[in-house]
């Protein structure tokens, strides 16, 4: 196996090169070598479309030992100087001081045949100067959570890291699953994970609340000549153009993450990328029925990452950020970036409307979308409706059948919002919001919506059938080679015979959603303050 990395080395590293946890100052990584398994090491799922269009790798590679070692952290590969990021962040609203990668180690970058980098990260693959009270280790459950989402996110057309392999050893982890003061055995588990950028909100924070300000210039200008080619690095106003960009793509993946009904889970400033892209795959959840309460994360009991509180969770986020580059902006670019940071709402509500109509199949504006959209979601509500799979049958559904009332036995999820009082209402408006586009057909309708409602999301009972399985070594739901399919389809990551039989079953309605003004008020989708 031939793969060359190049190091982020060249940004300032720890001088204490010893790997043990301390407060880390003055530097952007830490020199840190994974920690080897002590005992066996399988390869249990390797993405196809991530070695060979992404790291240039025959998949046969995945069968060799020299793999195996590189991806579970047995092996460091030529060129490579394993790392360990500082970085800090608000963790629920909170500042926590120094955080960084306490079980990841960027292994190198890789720049492919089509020019692009990518940057190699081992997560799970043991302890680093940033791991606190932690081992450095992570599990099978979480790990196998990690690459199914991940790759899932991708198939959805959603920015994201991406999983190229996952390993698992016999060596024993320790875990309290339910946080219950009650330990179990686990087994460690390595995800070799991708993305164009590890950086995040938190990597500025920690220089700027550690006052080291010309660190924090030297790594803004090396993000924005590496990352954010439309930025002149030369001019006087780089971090406000920079952070222009930030804002308006943190907005557009907020509103996608909505669109697919996608709870990140822990939405803290160390979780968020700099380049818009999901990254940190915990507690996430999809939601099943619709609930804009929805919180995935059983440790979050104020709800504050709900999925109706993402967008507000965006502006404060991005609101720290520019607390962070304050201390680099004269008094003109602070006004400019304040006013840039007002408009984020703007850009979500915007994106948040293109795609739900999107959903529905709209063409053109009308001045009722937005309480057409409202008033489908409000019946969703009411009535408990599965999100995912009540857009996709209103994408398979024939207007002679929504005119007519007649709902097939096997669209499960619109008979359920069918029992509403209100439907026949929301169905008589949204015929008629379809037949003011006099060109278009029916067909062309169905065929756009199949094209962004997707039948398949990762639903908890997803991962959870995977998870239990795997744990007792069958991997069976897990395909080893997952093939690239459209959105329509999440047949490519779990074995279609487990998704055919659960298909036209009703899934278990499970705990709470999403929350955004104008629009806001009628989608009952929360406010952003």
């Amino acid at each position: 196996m031939k793969i060359l990395l190049i190091t982020l080395a060249v940004l300032p590293t720890d001088p204490v090169k010893e790997n043990y946890v301390r407060k880390v100052k003055n530097c952007v990584f830490s020199i840190a070598f994974p920690t080897p398994f002590q005992s066996r090491v399988r390869l249990v799922a390797v993405s196809k479309e991530v070695l060979e269009d992404i790291l240039d790798l025959d998949l046969s590679v995945s069968e060799t030992d020299d793999f195996i070692q590189l991806v579970s952290g047995g092996k460091i590969v030529f060129g490579s100087i394993p790392l360990a990021h500082r970085y800090g962040g608000h963790q629920f609203g909170i500042w926590a001081d120094q955080l960084g990668d306490g079980r990841a180690h960027l292994i190198g970058i890789y720049m492919n045949r089509q020019g692009e980098k990518w940057e190699l990260q081992l997560k799970g693959s043991g302890k680093t100067p940033y791991s606190r009270n932690g081992d450095g280790r992570a599990i099978l459950r979480s790990s196998l959570r990690e690459f199914l989402c991940s790759e899932a996110m991708h198939y959805l057309g959603i920015p994201t890291s991406r999983a190229a392999s996952l390993v698992v050893s016999d060596d024993v982890v320790w875990r309290d699953q339910f946080y219950n003061g009650n330990l179990a055995k686990e087994r460690g588990a390595v995800v070799l994970r991708v993305a164009k950028s590890w950086f995040r909100i938190g990597s500025l924070e920690i220089l700027t609340h550690s006052g080291e300000l010309d660190l924090l210039r030297m790594l803004l200008d090396f993000i924005i000549q590496e990352y954010f080619p439309l930025v002149d690095v030369k001019e006087p106003n780089r971090y406000v153009d920079f952070f222009s960009i930030v804002v308006f793509e943190t907005a557009q993946l907020i509103a996608l993450w909505m669109s697919v009904g996608f709870a990140h889970g822990v939405c803290n400033t160390d979780n968020f990328s700099l380049l818009s892209i999901t990254i940190d795959y915990g507690p996430f959840g999809f939601m099943e029925a619709y609930n804009p309460d929805f919180v995935p994360n059983t440790s979050d009991d104020e709800r504050r990452y709900k999925i109706g509180n993402q967008a507000n969770i965006g502006m404060f986020n991005l609101n720290k950020l520019l607390q962070a580059l304050n201390p680099l902006l004269n008094p003109r670019q602070k006004q400019l970036a304040t006013q840039i940071l007002k408009e984020y709402p703007v850009l979500y509500y915007t994106r948040f409307r293109e795609l739900f109509k999107a959903k529905l199949g709209l063409l053109g504006k009308s001045e009722g979308d937005d309480d057409l959209i409202a008033f489908l979601l409000h019946l969703m509500e009411k009535t408990e409706a599965d999100f995912t799979m009540t857009f996709r049958q209103l994408s398979e559904i024939t207007q002679s059948q929504l005119q007519e009332l007649v709902i097939p036995q096997e669209f499960w999820a619109l008979k359920m919002i069918s029992k509403h009082k209100l439907f026949p209402a929301w169905v008589s408006q949204y015929l008629s919001r379809l037949k003011s586009n006099i060109s278009d057909s029916d067909s062309e309708r169905r065929k756009r919506m199949t094209a962004v409602n997707p039948r398949y999301v990762l639903k908890n009972w997803m991962a959870e059938s995977a998870v239990q399985k795997a744990e007792r070594n069958d991997f069976s739901e897990f395909k080893l080679f997952p093939r690239s399919t459209s959105c329509s389809k999440f047949s490519a990551i779990l074995s279609r015979s487990t998704l055919q039989l659960r298909e036209q079953a009703i899934p278990p309605q499970l705990l709470p959603g999403p929350e955004i003004s104008g629009l806001a008020a009628h989608l009952n989708l929360g406010q952003i303050n």
